[in-house]
């Protein structure tokens, strides 16, 4: 007897439709599963066998073949399992598979005891599924919080598959997993700007980079306080929307680091990913080709700290998503594409022994290897960064100090302001700050009077800047004016801009 039911898999973040298909014959026996299934699914034939017999349910049948349609797309994940299962009764007759309980969607790993596990992937899954007109899905208990933010479907969570058999035979009855409402979180529980004395320069960078979306280079010596101002750059970021928290869940999903208890992330992700991760880890990939850190950092903050220390190979591949905002992960078994829209916030010594450039330490570092050490940045990278700055040991003095620096809550103010003109500006743009604008977008709002257009073009030709600094240093400068809720760019905001792109040391 052949049976069908319907389940759901995944292609990066995009999900399809798949038919789990399930024959008993008479023949010799062979139990297979066909359909381009990975290793996890062909081991999925032991998990259902046991499942199914620990449920109280009869494994029975001489040829068994088990098809996942498409057969032309790769199927991976364990979240077949219980479609297999479900399919496998219904052909044996061991369910009654009712006419409403067709377009059911399926997803779930079986235990070998009959218990529905928890399954990456669940949000991304159910959001594709309810594009195509699915509305009614059992997924496992644990999966529930993932799904219970969803608008216009019902979903049940269950623990044991011998309560699917009954819930879908009739003889039990269940309640859809109850809607939740969505509600953001505050970064309180990170640094604050107010315990991070003295750095005013590097603060009211901070400030523009997050404002506007910018990306931002510290560069100073150990113990300045760059990675004090890079933990608090979260504090001050615009609170997240349900759309973008949904985005971010997807991700999160799919890479299986998902809080379960949580369901939906509901604060800006802060990666760090340390100097010695691999660029797979970074971009993305494995053989699941599943998102790495950059994706991770999706809608958030992306922080590499000591910069030079970090593979050429892994700084080179931040390239594509810091001009696109998106990565494309390609291996030998298939091509994907990420989201990669994050805020880069990088430090680095300004070489080896970190003093090359203060005020009151001696530098004991030759010229030869100061060039090599700052070289380990390629030119076109640093050319994707909006700002660089200076950060030099803070004076005992304002150590010392008992002067109340500014919280994190008021220049988060600023910076909802800022962001709010914005999002006003580029309404219907699919934008959100001004380091995305394009061309067309840089020649329409950022328009300079006379001074302004002659200071930028004596700083173009002094620094010999590429076409990219120069769109930059506008979009720069558009930011500074939106903090100062001016609607025209001034000369000043342009000279702030400029400055923050010229700083000696990274011009070696």
């Amino acid at each position: 007897m052949l049976a069908k039911v319907k389940s759901y898999g995944l292609e990066g973040l995009e999900g399809y439709s798949v038919d789990v298909e399930v024959d008993i014959s008479t023949g010799l026996d062979k139990y297979s599963i066909v359909g381009l299934a990975d290793t996890a699914i062909q081991e999925a034939k032991e998990r259902v066998r046991s499942a199914i017999k620990n449920s109280g349910y009869f494994f029975r049948g001489k040829r068994i073949t088990v098809n996942l349609a498409p057969a032309t797309k790769k199927k991976e994940g364990s979240a077949f399992d219980l479609g297999i299962a479900v399919a496998f009764l219904v052909a044996t007759g061991q369910i009654i598979y009712k006419k409403e309980n067709e377009n059911i969607i399926f997803l779930g790993e079986l235990g070998l005891d009959g218990t529905i596990r928890a399954v990456t992937g669940i949000l991304p899954s159910l959001i594709a599924a309810r594009k195509e007109g699915f509305t009614k899905f059992i997924i496992p208990e644990a999966n529930k919080n993932e799904a219970a933010y969803i608008e216009g479907i019902e979903v049940y969570g269950f623990n044991y598959l011998k309560d699917v058999g009954d819930y879908l035979s009739g003889e039990l009855t269940m309640m859809p997993i109850e809607r939740k409402e969505w509600k953001c979180e505050s970064s309180s529980k990170l640094e604050d700007f107010s315990r991070i004395k003295g750095q005013g320069v590097a603060k009211r960078a901070m400030e523009i980079a997050v404002a506007g979306g910018h990306n931002i280079l510290m560069v100073g010596p150990p113990g300045s306080g760059k990675t004090m101002l890079a933990h608090a750059a979260s504090s001050i970021m615009p609170d997240l929307t349900f759309e973008e928290a949904l985005e971010i869940t997807k991700i999160h999903s799919v890479a299986g680091v998902l809080d379960l208890n949580k369901g939906v992330i509901t604060t800006r992700p802060f990666r760090s990913p340390h100097h010695t991760a691999t660029t797979v880890s970074l971009t993305g990939g494995g053989a699941r080709l599943h998102p790495g850190e950059i994706s991770l950092a999706h809608n958030g903050v992306l922080f590499l700290d000591e910069m030079p220390e970090y593979s050429r190979q892994s700084l080179e591949a931040l390239r594509q998503p810091l001009e696109d905002g998106r990565i494309t992960v390609s291996r030998a078994n298939g091509t994907v594409e990420y989201p990669a829209n994050f805020i880069l916030i990088a430090s680095m010594n300004p070489c080896p022994c970190g003093n090359y450039g203060s005020k009151d330490l001696k530098c004991t570092c030759s010229p030869s290897q100061i060039h090599r050490y700052m070289h380990k940045i390629s030119g076109p990278l640093l050319d994707r960064i909006d700002l660089k700055i200076d950060v030099d040991r803070v004076a005992f003095v304002d150590l010392n100090s008992e002067a109340n620096e500014e919280s994190s809550e008021e220049v988060k103010k600023r910076v909802d302001k800022a962001r709010k003109i914005q999002l006003e500006r580029f309404k219907g743009e699919k934008i959100y700050c001004n380091a995305k604008m394009n061309s067309k977008l840089i020649k329409k709002y950022c328009v300079l009077d006379a001074d302004s257009q002659a200071l930028l073009e004596s700083a173009f030709e002094k620094y010999k800047m590429s076409a990219r600094s120069y769109n930059r240093i506008l979009k720069v400068a558009r930011t500074i004016a939106d903090l100062d809720d001016s609607q025209n760019i001034s000369f000043e905001h342009v000279a702030e801009a400029i400055a923050y792109r010229t700083i000696e040391r990274i011009m070696l």
